[in-house]
């Protein structure tokens, strides 16, 4: 069994069972969120609804989970991991809830937008995260990330297929409220998380700004959150927009589906490959490969006509590339600051990751609206995946010498 560290309060179950459930948590909540574009067609037929507030709603759901983010690690490292997953499984449930009842795009924008993005960030694989990060050695964190980052790409593959399934059998509003069930399961698995990190002795809290103060000023951590921004942006946008582009050119909806699960399966062993590779070569080396390869699979599946296979094949190479950023970004920020203020720190990179899933939903939904196309879109993933991968190659892979505790 690992090791704990230093800094953590022994947690009351047995570390394997922490991660276990921690995953089980982090499956449930990516396995329904991802499944939202599946809903693009019929709610926007049924409700009236043009691309543009469609893909507005869920650009606030993605700018309202990252806003809240940060808030919500510095409670979890505070309160507790258990009580923080337990209270946003209850939220985003609400929120998913209020989608099935939605009448126009003003509800569809507090419920789906507001409601289920705050939601998503209080239990989101985020939080987990941290609970890790204080429970495992700092050698073995950037592994066990991926492992928790794979989990939750498994629920992408589960929960895709599945949704998919409930509209077909029994439309989409009762599919969403199977899916809103499945997130109060969430509530009582929460228990197994609880628990925080502690200072060590001697050294005081530091107050939100202060911390992040002390971490905006290491250089590193700024480039890892700016290219960060582009992460966000391909995800959202291929997670949101993916199905009904295949579906105009000419495939089925369950293509779309099975497309989203395809990119959930690749991406465990993606993820795992990123945690087990993040502890054996430089992290932000094996970022800009990442941001480079999504880059170059997306221009050739813009090259390449669109097909059953180039749709499958472009969702396996993404897949691998997918969420593979994750335990390495959240093993820098580890590395860099600890594993106290990783919760709230990791959350503040991924603020940046939601404001780039913001633009790349809305910019998907309001580009296709204006001509027809989401090439816009496409070309600018391109460019912005060049760009971030130019980005990480100068961060260095060190702990930041200004992140000092002291009593205050």
């Amino acid at each position: 069994m690992l090791a704990m560290t230093s800094t953590a309060l022994r947690p009351a179950v047995p570390l394997l069972v922490l991660i276990i459930v921690g995953c089980i948590v982090a499956a449930i909540g990516n396995g329904v969120r991802t499944s939202f574009g599946l809903f693009t067609l019929p709610m926007t037929g049924d409700l009236g609804l043009t691309r543009e507030s469609w893909g507005m709603a869920m650009a606030i759901q993605n700018l309202a989970w990252g806003i809240a983010q940060p808030f919500a690690g510095a409670y979890a490292d505070r309160v507790g991991t258990g009580r923080t997953v337990a209270m946003g499984a209850a939220i985003y449930a609400f929120g998913v809830l209020g989608m099935a009842i939605s009448p126009d795009a003003g509800w569809l924008t507090l419920s789906a937008g507001i409601v289920t993005g705050v939601g998503i960030a209080v239990s989101s694989f985020s939080v987990v995260m941290a609970a890790f990060g204080r429970s495992v050695p700092v050698e073995k964190r950037s592994l066990i990330f991926g492992v928790a980052t794979a989990a939750s790409s498994f629920g992408q593959f589960a929960f895709a297929p599945i949704s998919q399934g409930f509209i077909n059998a029994f439309g989409w509003q009762s599919a969403l409220v199977y899916l809103g069930m499945a997130l109060l399961l969430i509530i009582p698995l929460s228990y197994a998380l609880r628990g925080r990190t502690e200072n060590p002795v001697g050294q005081a809290d530091l107050r939100f700004m202060q911390a992040l103060s002390k971490a905006w000023g290491h250089g590193s951590y700024r480039l890892l959150v700016i290219g960060f921004f582009v992460c966000g942006f391909h995800l959202a946008f291929i997670n949101v927009h993916m199905p009904a582009y295949l579906v105009q050119c000419g495939l089925t909806p369950e293509v779309g589906s099975w497309t989203i699960a395809v990119i959930g399966l690749f991406n465990i062993v993606g993820s795992l490959m990123a945690g087990y590779l993040g502890g054996k070569l430089p992290k932000q080396l094996l970022l800009a490969t990442i941001y480079f390869l999504r880059s170059l699979a997306i221009a050739l599946f813009l090259l390449i006509p669109v097909s059953e296979i180039t749709a499958y094949a472009f969702a396996a190479a993404m897949g691998l590339l997918w969420l593979s950023t994750v335990p390495l970004t959240a093993g820098l920020v580890s590395l860099f600051f600890g594993a106290r203020y990783m919760g709230m720190l990791y959350g503040v990179a991924f603020f940046s990751h939601q404001l780039g899933s913001f633009v790349g939903v809305w910019l998907g939904g309001f580009a296709y609206d204006q001509t027809g196309s989401y090439a816009l879109v496409w070309y600018l993933g391109i460019v912005l995946g060049l760009a971030s991968a130019a980005l990480h190659i100068p961060i260095n892979e060190r702990s930041a010498s200004n992140f000092s505790l002291k009593p205050a």
